[in-house]
């Protein structure tokens, strides 16, 4: 039977990113304890006052809590709730000492004095006409924003995404919702179409109406995006989608022809290889078939052009390398020299200690020597400036160098506003997308030569296609393969390593007995718990003391899994405690940010010029104007309260968030728990993120399963087969 709380929320224990699980705790009237509530509760804030309805559980480990089903949110009334919320940055002017003053002058009621005789709060001490005014623009805002809050909290919505749609629909936010619920999962970020499906059904919306099978066809094919897909098939979409919406085939069919019709998606009919051959159906988003469309036309177009010759000889190309690096190139290398000088479209691709970084500072003094023009790029920022590092060439992200222009939302640069030069190298080509890499394809004059330098054999891009391996898949682009380990490289376990679990076979593991090679450790462990505290003493103790690398900027913790005991969510969550003991702390968005965080960019943000995967460090936490500042390789972006569902913790991050990274220590768990995810590319990219160290812990068993299981899911993409059909 379905019970009513009510209470303060005093402060939130846990919160999962994914589902949106929180554990809070509750001071409820009569009760001297917090009660503890668990539930999908996202969005609040400490301060607010909460009514749940749900049932009592009794959890083995935690005890008694309330497991909430359904809540509201409405403003405190009582004076530690109205500071805990002034206090929170909720408006601007109003820190949690200035939040203190103002309760202590008009206790119960500060609200109704902000609200209704604002000229009051100039008898507080620190505030000024100009703060009032700041004060008061900022609680108009709120006020506005409270109506459509009123609005939205009694239709499912939280108060954490109010202003995100008030921010995104001003006064016709509630009109927005009545008529179309669905447009908020493509608007506002955060709001998925879970969330609008079930504001729909509060706005009446039938579970069958063709507004509805419309979204959810949309919200299926964006789900295959995020998996990697750039389309699904049709029987499969209509499957995944009937078991979402528990409707009829036939709305579905028909929500599918009207967002053809309506150029939303794109239906294309192929036939799969086979004996006889199978017609099929894909489905993709607009933008996706295009970008792969495109990138495949464009690629052929370059291919066709002849290159021109740079005038130097081969003789003459080796005195030149000879006499720029002082080094003498392998066999392979040369080859790949050669093939980079020749071809208007080339790939270079090897795995660690192959030499990719002197082969491409050959490729960049031949090319200087002849007078060519040379831009370098790479995926990530981080990846851009670990290239600039080693060639002592300036580098870009590929974002920067397209110079994306945010009020227009597009790249500046295009087909028709070329790139200026005379040749194009991509660094990491392995994590560029589809979507991605047809913008750089299309800004690559004709003229230029394109080439993709990667390591096939790392996890694919973290967005849609597999690019790299289409293309060599296709045997349209030259390709070099660099399989040789340079002797210095071979002096390290994790460059041996890596190629050893490439190939199959199991790590060579570090002997504490002997001096050299101690850089590859696999601990042991099968219980979870156990495994966590390990990590935290390797963190905290074990890998700073004995290889004096800090624990924030030098060591990484990887995990292919986000939820559980061990996935990125609950370990960041414990490495923060262990890690930060800033008490500079902010709540946002059900999560918890403290000064000194390691910080990571989870969308691309072309306005503050920060990306997905970006990583930086919380260096400032300013409430009077609601915002705090993160230093992304020393520079400083600045992101309003609002804007903190943008960011997570990264003291964890997931194997396929780390690509274009360098740790100094890499740390992976590799338990059978992850059985879904253990795979041999995954656990080759996570080990190849780490420069002097590497810990596995976990399982052999754990470990021997991912290295068997060399083929991971196919991507869905018809890049291959395009470039290989005629033009």
């Amino acid at each position: 039977m379905s019970e009513t709380l009510e209470g303060h929320l005093e402060r939130i224990v846990y919160f999962n990113e994914e589902n949106h699980y929180t554990v809070a705790r509750l001071k409820v009237r009569g009760n001297p304890e917090l009660v503890t509530v668990v539930g999908q509760l996202a969005g609040i804030a400490p301060g607010e006052v909460l009514k749940l309805w749900g049932s009592w559980e009794i959890h083995p480990k935690y005890g008694q809590q309330f497991k909430a089903n359904g809540y509201s949110v409405s403003l405190p009334a009582k004076m530690d709730g109205i500071e805990k919320y002034l206090g929170s940055g909720l408006i601007k002017g109003i820190g949690p000492a200035m939040a203190k003053q103002l309760v202590d002058r008009f206790r119960e009621k500060t609200l109704q004095v902000i609200e209704r005789s604002p000229n009051k709060l100039l008898g507080v001490e620190g505030i000024g006409e100009k703060r009032l005014q700041m004060i008061l623009k900022a609680w108009e805002d709120q006020r506005e924003v409270r109506d459509v809050m009123i609005f939205l909290q009694g239709h499912g919505v939280s108060s954490g995404y109010s202003a995100k749609i008030f921010k995104e629909y001003g006064q016709n936010a509630i009109r927005v919702v009545r008529e179309n619920p669905y447009r908020l999962a493509s608007d506002v970020f955060g709001i998925g179409f879970l969330i609008a499906d079930r504001i729909a059904e509060k706005v009446g919306i039938a579970k069958d109406a063709i507004i509805r099978a419309e979204a959810g066809i949309l919200h299926v094919l964006e789900k295959v995006s995020d998996e990697g897909h750039v389309f699904v098939l049709y029987d499969q979409l209509l499957d995944r989608a009937e078991a979402l919406l528990e409707i009829d085939r036939t709305a579905l069919e028909t929500a599918v022809r009207n967002l053809a019709a309506s150029g939303r998606i794109v239906l294309e009919d192929f036939h799969l290889e086979g004996d006889p051959p199978k017609a099929m159906t894909a489905v993709y988003l607009k933008a996706f078939h295009a970008a792969e469309v495109g990138l495949a036309n464009r690629l052929k177009a370059l291919l066709s052009v002849p290159i021109k010759g740079i005038g130097i000889d081969a003789r003459r190309t080796e005195k030149l390398v000879l006499q720029r690096l002082a080094i003498m190139l392998s066999k392979e290398q040369w080859i790949g020299l050669h093939t980079a000088l020749s071809q208007k479209v080339s790939i270079l691709t090897g795995g660690p200690g192959t030499g990719k970084t002197t082969l491409v500072k050959a490729i960049l003094a031949v090319f200087e020597a002849a007078g060519k023009e040379v831009l370098l790029c790479a995926p990530t920022g981080r990846a851009a400036k670990r290239l600039s590092e080693v060639t002592g060439h300036e580098a870009k992200t590929i974002h920067r160098l397209l110079a994306y222009n945010f009020k227009s939302g597009g790249f500046q640069k295009n087909e028709k506003n070329p790139l200026d030069a005379d040749v194009v190298i991509v660094d990491e080509a392995s994590m560029v997308d589809t979507f991605l890499m047809y913008h750089l394809v299309k800004a690559v004059p004709m003229i230029a030569a394109l080439i993709l330098v990667g390591d096939i054999y790392q996890l694919p891009s973290v967005g849609p296609g597999n690019v790299l391996r289409d293309m060599i898949d296709s045997k349209q682009v030259p390709v070099v393969f660099l399989q040789e380990i340079f002797r210095q490289a071979r002096e390290s376990l994790i460059i041996v390593n890596a190629h050893r679990i490439n190939q199959g076979f199991s790590p060579t593991i570090s002997d504490s007995k002997h001096d050299t090679l101690q850089d590859f450790y696999f601990i042991q462990q099968e219980d979870p718990e156990k495994v966590l505290s390990t990590i935290l003493e390797l963190c905290c103790e074990r890998i700073p003391d004995r290889f004096k690398l800090d624990p924030l900027s030098d060591i990484q913790v990887l995990s292919p899994m986000h939820k559980g005991i061990i996935g990125t969510t609950n370990l960041n969550r414990v490495l923060q405690q262990a890690l930060n003991p800033s008490d500079d702390i902010i709540e946002r968005m059900g999560r918890t940010f403290k000064r000194g965080d390691k910080v990571m960019q989870i969308r691309n943000n072309y306005a503050k010029d920060v990306f997905n995967g970006d990583i930086g460090t919380i260096s400032g936490i300013d409430r009077d104007i609601e915002k705090i500042t993160v230093k992304y390789d020393g520079r400083a972006v600045d992101y309003k309260f609002v804007e903190l569902d943008e960011l997570v913790l990264a003291y964890a991050v997931s194997v396929h968030k780390s690509q274009g990274s360098e740790y100094g220590a890499v740390i992976l768990p590799v338990m059978t728990q992850h059985f879904i995810l253990l795979q041999r590319n995954l656990i080759y990219t996570g080990v190849t993120r780490a420069k002097e160290l590497v810990v596995l812990i976990g399982t052999k068993q754990a470990l021997a399963i991912a290295l068997r299981n060399d083929r991971p899911q196919k991507r869905m993409t018809r890049l291959c087969d395009r470039m290989q059909l005629s033009s």
